[in-house]
């Protein structure tokens, strides 16, 4: 680990009891602190017993190199895929998919509460108090239906663009539209907060402007807490520049909030043309992925991710396609159509498990049982004569 992430080390001491004096100590890291996760949908079906056997198959490939490279998972709580009857939420289905991942270890984060893309379409039918209250009675209802496995939200997304959205009608646009971002914004984060204090609240946008930063400047300033601020990096035309990256870091860094950068995409086939302004709107029939684009992927999202690390307010980064061919048909995946892996997931292996990781190393315990780690935050085992002992790090 370099100079700039020596931030991300810390130590601690724990005891294996005085019986184990003076008696080597085994310890091993098995999970980060920093949340390194993707974006995972298809799970649903997977778990729900809804795939065919070749589904299946692919599938539990899929999922090995994500367990195997990822500590955290976001899933869709897209209004109107969520709930496309009203009164008939996918709360079951969702529900043994998140389990299904935490028992496999990853920290799992709900996307999003609101949002006025994807919006349920029965919300037309009423009118804006309405609205207003459905949305509200579904911030609690999700958020108490989850707590304890969904512990962490995008509370509203692209709440920048939101009042001003006229691609087409929708509830949520509305209501904003009305109330204005910043009333809509207290109301919806006050009930999150009431109904699971302990969960980690997010605002996220795709918009790295300086609009961005007025409305979080007008929100923090209007007395509303937010944990977390969450910031989106498709870059399907083009890598941000080294330039860029550090001055939305630095930029976001200045409110001293945890930042997450929420949904990265780097593709490995042509890039998007510069003048497509909604990455919506670039609808092809194929998307390759190619050999070179491949190696400049693996190249670019390294040196993003390790500028991502060397900050000390960064806490997440989450990739947004696991695989190629899903949003937009990109080649934005870690492993290609296949699930098999491409470069950028050997060569991100060899940061997150390798220069980032701590090795299992061999120490001694003192006179008391004593014994000092020091190591990459995150959860570690201890072992002696055979006991085991669990420990964070911090």
């Amino acid at each position: 680990m370099n100079d700039r992430c020596t931030h991300r080390l810390g130590t601690v001491t724990i005891n294996v009891g005085t019986e184990h004096s003076n008696k080597p100590v085994v310890v091993k890291q098995v999970k980060h602190d920093f949340l390194f996760g993707c974006a995972e949908f298809s799970v649903l079906p997977f778990v729900a017993g809804q795939m065919d056997e070749a589904e299946q198959e692919q599938a539990k490939k899929r999922f090995g190199y994500m367990e195997e490279l990822l500590n955290s998972v976001t899933l869709p709580f897209y209004w109107g895929r969520f709930e496309p009857e009203e009164g008939n939420p996918d709360t079951k289905r969702m529900k043994d998919a998140a389990k299904w991942l935490k028992d496999r270890g990853m920290t799992l984060k709900g996307h999003p509460l609101c949002w006025h893309t994807v919006c349920a379409p029965w919300l037309l039918e009423k009118s804006n108090e309405e609205i207003y209250q459905i949305q509200m009675e579904r911030v609690e209802r999700d958020v108490a239906e989850f707590a304890g496995l969904i512990d962490m939200w995008d509370v509203i997304n692209e709440a920048v663009i939101m009042p001003i959205f006229d691609k087409y009608d929708n509830g949520i646009t509305r209501i904003c539209k009305e109330r204005g971002r910043i009333p809509l914004i207290r109301d919806l984060f006050a009930k999150a907060r009431a109904t699971n204090p302990k969960a980690t609240l997010l605002i996220n946008d795709f918009d790295m402007t300086e609009s961005y930063d007025i409305l979080i400047e007008g929100v923090l300033e209007s007395g509303i807490k937010i944990d977390t601020i969450g910031l989106q990096s498709h870059m399907h035309k083009g890598v941000w520049s080294k330039e860029k990256t550090e001055e939305v870091l630095e930029r976001f860094s200045r409110f001293k909030l945890p930042l997450h950068f929420t949904e990265v995409t780097i593709v490995s086939g042509h890039i998007m043309p510069k003048e497509i302004v909604d990455l919506n709107d670039y609808q092809l029939d194929s998307w390759p992925s190619t050999p070179e684009g491949e190696e400049r992927q693996a190249k670019e999202t390294v040196e993003f991710y390790e500028a991502l690390y060397a900050n000390p307010w960064v806490e997440a980064i989450t990739w947004w396609s696991f695989n190629d061919g899903l949003w937009l048909g990109a080649p934005g995946g870690f492993l290609d159509n296949n699930s098999d892996p491409k470069p950028v997931y050997h060569e991100l292996h060899k940061r997150i498990k390798g220069d980032w990781w701590t090795a299992e190393k061999q120490l001694q315990s003192d006179a008391h049982g004593n014994v000092e780690v020091t190591g990459t935050k995150g959860e570690y085992v201890a072992i002696c004569d055979g006991k085991e002992i669990c420990f964070s790090v911090r």
